[in-house]
């Protein structure tokens, strides 16, 4: 919308949002946005428990230039790290609730506060039996032998699917709607490899160049997807629960 001063803003409203919702998206655009060499956040004008608004992102077409230096600043955006695994505020991703209690470790953080819950649910809402929904267990069970090296805790966006990234007029990729928390970077990576994002292997490429990924992080790229794939297959059922079960299966089947 246009305001009186003629200044443009987006509008976010939700009128049955629950405590916190937009606070803790206040909390994680500050948060973000306050990385040195980080990537763009919209600043926050105003918000309240039902309403967020936002200056308004011109959106343009993504180019080479702009996926490049996403790629470097995503990954100074990650190394500029975080207390712990998880978030001191409630959290959210789209309109499901995020469990954001600290953990240790990220392999506990993982397992218990984003495939444990989510498996729960599919089963309490029979779209899944107990039997069925048993991967996921398995999953947990062994993500200390599949989580890779261990990393210090990186500052996540949380959500960062290709919708989220504004392609500007200002030549840059801005970042929105985050579901920010400590966790381990190859997350972010994966969730942008999943539903896809122009220019993914240029950014990725920047990446490394700055911060190395760890080796066979290519091997983990489905085990980081699995969260996001159960939060589909809650919200929306249909072909994610099939996509979260073959997923959480090539670490069960030992072919992994």
């Amino acid at each position: 919308m246009t305001l009186e001063s003629g200044v443009e803003v987006f509008v976010k409203s939700r009128s049955d949002a629950p405590a916190g919702f937009f606070a803790a998206e206040v909390e994680g655009l500050r948060w973000l946005g306050g990385t040195v060499g980080g990537p763009p956040l919209p600043a926050v004008l105003g918000y309240d428990g039902e309403t967020l608004v936002l200056p308004w992102v011109r959106p343009a077409t993504a180019t080479a230039v702009a996926a490049e230096r996403l790629g470097r600043e995503l990954a100074t955006m990650h190394a500029a790290g975080a207390p712990g695994y998880g978030a001191p505020w409630v959290g959210f991703i789209g309109a499901a609730a995020l469990d954001n209690r600290s953990c240790p470790s990220w392999q506990e953080f993982y397992g218990t506060r984003r495939i444990a819950p989510y498996a729960r649910m599919l089963v309490d809402r029979r779209v899944l039996t107990s039997a069925e929904a048993g991967v996921f267990d398995r999953v947990v069970a062994r993500i200390g032998q599949l989580g890779g090296p261990t990393e210090m805790p990186a500052r996540l966006h949380g959500d960062l699917w290709g919708g989220n990234v504004l392609w500007a007029t200002d030549g840059r990729a801005w970042l929105v709607d985050p579901a920010a928390h400590g966790g381990h970077r190859e997350t972010d990576l994966a969730m942008l490899a999943l539903f896809g994002a122009p220019g993914l292997d240029r950014i990725l490429a920047a990446y490394q160049d700055v911060t190395p990924l760890a080796p066979q992080w290519p091997d983990r790229v489905a085990l980081h997807q699995l969260h996001p794939l159960l939060v589909h297959a809650v919200l929306f059922g249909g072909g994610y629960v099939r996509q979260a079960l073959d997923a959480a299966g090539r670490y069960v089947n030992n072919s992994v």
